[in-house]
């Protein structure tokens, strides 16, 4: 019989296996920009070497590369590394380690093939996302950012810049990534002479960005490697200031690791400073939102009164009125739900 190259087991049995183990576990990140042949063929090894170490994460594969987000025991690290040595894509890739390690982080693992490890929008033939801006550790990262003509780019999503980011950095207001490329290309198109540094949670997008602005022009492109995740373990090991305020928003069960004690955010319910991001308590909403302990309990960990009411029904009933019912979830695009326009107090409905 063929060997099973996918999970099987429901989220509900995935946690109670979970809370049964003991051992614990570190978070990483990886990505590489690197030419897979076949990326069903790699998909499918890679998938099978790793279920054996009892990896869990989310990873996606393309011809362009690899992106992952994992976890690890740390009984079985050593042994995760040489695996990755040991795969000629892989060998000596960057693994970025989270600053809080929680069993929670991922229950399954998961490895999708994609066209792209991210996706950009991007058709030009001629585009090379190899050539890419110049390297910056944290250190360099922070004297460049010291330059009055330095210009700063957040290369993530506004709901990710909206809890942390670098001072002074630009932070647009998209939902994707494809969106912020022409986006941060027109806007800095009068200033492309001038120094630009750009980053991400882990360099992967950043690395693609850079890429796309040299490709268009600009003369003086940085990014920072390994991301806000890498710079915030160095300017701790190093001893730098710390120019990132709040939060690291990550994709995984935690939603975010503090990286200084700013709360620049706010609950999108009540308007009080909070930077804890949730998915309403309502599958049928599942919406991405910032919400404070108080409303939690208001609400019912719920993004309105409409979605905890809505939980109270009989599942019966609630499945009747899916079919009708609009939800904030399905009003709004990712992380885009504000309860707060015109009265803090109370939800939309």
């Amino acid at each position: 019989m063929a060997k099973r190259l996918y999970n099987r087991q429901n989220r509900k049995e995935l946690k109670e296996k979970f809370a049964r183990e003991n051992d614990p576990r570190i978070v990483l990140s990886f990505y590489r920009y690197v030419f897979i042949e076949d990326p069903v063929v790699f998909r499918n090894q890679l998938y099978e070497a790793l279920d054996q170490l009892g990896v869990k994460g989310r990873i996606y594969i393309a011809l362009e590369g690899i992106n992952g987000q994992i976890s690890v025991t740390k009984n079985q690290l050593d042994l995760f590394k040489s695996t990755f040595d040991a795969i000629a894509p892989l060998r000596n890739i960057r693994l970025n380690t989270a600053l809080e390690h929680l069993s929670k982080s991922f229950f399954a693992l998961i490895i999708k093939v994609r066209q792209k490890i991210v996706a950009d929008g991007i058709v030009d033939p001629d585009f090379d996302v190899t050539q890419s801006g110049t390297h910056l550790n944290a250190r360099a990262f922070n004297q460049l950012a010291g330059d009055p003509k330095t210009i700063i780019v957040d290369m993530r999503n506004h709901y990710e810049s909206e809890v942390g980011h670098f001072k002074e950095a630009i932070l647009p207001e998209v939902v994707t990534f494809r969106e912020s490329l022409p986006l941060v290309r027109d806007q800095l198109m009068a200033k492309k002479d001038q120094p630009i540094i750009m980053y991400c949670t882990g360099g992967i997008r950043c690395e693609k960005a850079s890429a796309y602005l040299l490709h268009h022009g600009f003369q003086e492109v940085y990014q920072l490697e390994g991301g806000i995740i890498k710079y915030a373990h160095d300017v701790i090991d190093q001893g730098l200031p710390n120019l990132f305020v709040g939060k690291n928003f990550v994709f995984d069960e935690r939603l975010g690791e503090r990286i200084s004690q700013d709360i620049i955010a706010s609950c999108h319910q009540c308007g009080v400073p909070c930077d804890e991001h949730t998915n309403c308590a309502n599958d049928a909403c599942h919406i991405l939102f910032i919400q404070c302990p108080s409303c939690a309990e208001k609400y019912n960990a719920c993004c309105s009164q409409q979605c905890a009411d809505f939980i109270q029904l009989d599942p019966e009933e609630q499945k009747i009125k899916r079919k009708t019912e609009q939800f904030n979830g399905s009003k709004f695009s990712k992380g885009r739900y504000k309860a707060h326009h015109k009265n803090a107090m109370e939800p939309l409905r």
